[in-house]
């Protein structure tokens, strides 16, 4: 059969049409690791995250952040991290510590970074500033220029309004990332559990939220992370949120215990049996669409009739579960004359 689409890549942020850069990871489970703590650093290497992030904001104290920097390059550049997006969250714009945040990690580690994380993003302006400052860097150290990706956090309303805009800022771009938290407190919403429903509301409260992130993500071929279940010990309950977002269609959530790992790995990869359906999907498309298989728009396979919307469909769950690294358990078979 023959080979199906990649993931979207994006172009670099000088204009020059050099090598497109991949920019769909996988990110079922995003790992928050506080740049502070050197012990979390190296267990977090052997734990079976897709994405593992380097926090200099909220996890460090304010008091640490600029030796955490340092730990931060340290591990990025010591530690063995085969198999995980490596990326590093750095303070937001606001502060006094964004501009240190991003010359310290990308000077010290460039090379060994495939993306930063700049949260509480606002307005596409804030996007477009770090993607200069990363560039004036990838310059100056002589680093591939536009190769480190960018990963947006929306955490108050501002920043919700703004989303499609914040989305298309540059290329960098990768993820927009829902930062529950902050967002629940940005808008006075009545409950103190980060990613439960408050209190007296009596359908979901996050819907809108998320779908508004999803439609702006998906618009611009980039992916959509739900943020934090801080309740790090109730994995019923992380599960059932974390179902929530899968079932709209995020690509994955944060996890913040090693016990919610393979909860996020589990729910944001399609089933066996989903897996091994649409793969079918593709190839059996293939064929009765090529000269040999009657050049048809649509086609049984089994009791089922396929086209090309089958085709879109199957491709999103047949993309998840290659990147989470699935194997097919069936093939499809020509039909005999």
């Amino acid at each position: 059969m023959t080979a199906h689409p990649s993931p979207t890549t994006a172009l670099p942020t000088d204009g020059s049409a050099a090598r497109p850069f991949h920019r769909l990871r996988p990110r079922r489970s995003c790992l928050a690791v506080p740049g502070s703590n050197p012990r979390f650093l190296e267990k977090a290497q052997g734990l079976p995250a897709d994405q593992v992030f380097l926090d200099l904001e909220d996890a460090c104290a304010p008091l640490a952040k600029p030796e955490a920097r340092h730990t931060v390059v340290k591990f990025l550049n010591e530690g063995d991290w085969t198999g995980k997006t490596r990326v590093v969250r750095v303070n937001d714009w606001t502060t006094e510590w964004t501009y240190r945040d991003v010359v310290t990690v990308v000077e010290g580690a460039g090379p060994n970074l495939d993306c930063i994380m700049l949260p509480k993003v606002q307005d596409a302006q804030q996007v477009v500033a770090l993607d200069l400052l990363l560039t004036q860097i990838e310059k100056t150290m002589g680093f591939e220029v536009g190769r480190i990706g960018i990963e947006a956090q929306i955490e108050n309303a501002r920043g919700l309004n703004n989303v499609n805009g914040i989305a298309q800022a540059s290329p960098r771009v990768e993820t927009i990332i829902f930062g529950p938290a902050d967002f629940m407190a940005s808008i006075n919403m009545k409950s103190l559990v980060v990613g439960e429903q408050p209190p007296g509301y009596p359908a979901d409260a996050y819907h809108y939220i998320l779908m508004k992130i999803l439609m702006a993500a998906r618009a611009n071929d980039l992916q959509a992370i739900d943020g934090p279940y801080l309740q790090i010990r109730n994995v019923d309950g992380y599960r059932e949120v974390a179902q929530r977002a899968a079932a709209l269609g995020f690509d994955g959530k944060w996890v913040l215990h090693p016990g919610q790992v393979e909860a996020s790995n589990e729910i944001f990869s399609p089933s066996q049996e989903d897996y091994d359906h649409a793969e079918l999907i593709l190839d059996a498309y293939d064929y009765y669409t090529s000269e040999a298989g009657g050049r048809k728009g649509s086609a049984m396979l089994g009791d089922e009739m396929i086209d090309e919307a089958s085709r879109k469909m199957a491709l999103v769950v047949s993309g998840k579960g290659r990147a989470a690294g699935m194997r097919r358990t069936s093939k499809f078979e020509i039909p005999e004359a």
